[in-house]
């Protein structure tokens, strides 16, 4: 699994972006979601490398079956709104050391709670053609009240024309909240729901939470 071809730089990433975004299917087009895919990268500035951990667990159990870790030169520059550019090559170079495919990928990034609704957790679902979610630690765009403190409270996160583009989750009582939304071939309710099953205490849920804590790991 390779990226297609790919912009250098910003003015042709934002207009792939205004191109892909029209693909995005915000409904829940899923079978039986046996596996989930726990994505996030980091890197090595020294050396020039990103680095991609795919951390496969059983829907259930939500204990690791398999992780994978995939390194690639890093030839997109940071740019906000254009994480998935610098990052999605390396993430599909560790997806292809899985077995199998996954059911549902869960990315540590925006799904469609982005400027132009195409973050990286939509931009690789269009890719992929799997279900994607996105699991983002902060907001990139939109506006939205503080959900009550209490685990599993939410309020949603709004575009400026009020269209509701995601939801803010509060996922562990007093802690700040995350911002869930969908990539591909998934739709609010279940992007939530899914991402509350997969909360075992902690602020993450358990596929990005050891993929995160992986993707720190010195090697």
């Amino acid at each position: 699994m390779t990226a297609p071809a790919w912009p250098r730089n910003a003015a042709d990433a934002i207009a792939l972006q205004n191109t892909l975004r029209n693909q995005v299917r915000i409904e829940d087009d899923f079978g039986a979601i046996r596996t989930i895919a726990g994505i996030d990268c980091s890197y090595d500035i020294r050396n020039n490398l990103s680095r991609a951990v795919v951390v496969v667990m059983e829907r259930h159990a939500l204990e690791p079956a398999i992780s994978v870790m995939a390194f690639l030169p890093t030839v997109f520059p940071y740019i906000p709104g254009l994480l998935s550019f610098r990052e999605i090559p390396v993430i599909l170079e560790a997806l292809s050391l899985l077995p199998e495919k996954p059911d549902l990928l869960m990315v540590d990034g925006q799904g469609i709670a982005h400027p132009r609704r195409l973050g990286i957790a939509a931009h690789l679902g269009i890719i992929t053609g799997l279900p994607a979610i996105g699991v983002a630690k902060s907001r990139l765009t939109g506006t939205c009240d503080e959900p009550d403190s209490v685990r599993g409270s939410t309020a949603p996160l709004l575009d400026k024309n009020g269209l509701k583009i995601g939801t803010v989750l509060r996922s562990r009582d007093h802690v700040k909240p995350l911002f869930i939304s969908p990539g591909h071939r998934i739709g609010h309710d279940a992007a939530v729901a899914l991402t509350l099953e997969c909360l075992r205490g902690y602020r993450l849920p358990e596929p990005t939470r050891i993929a995160d804590k992986l993707s720190k790991v010195k090697v």
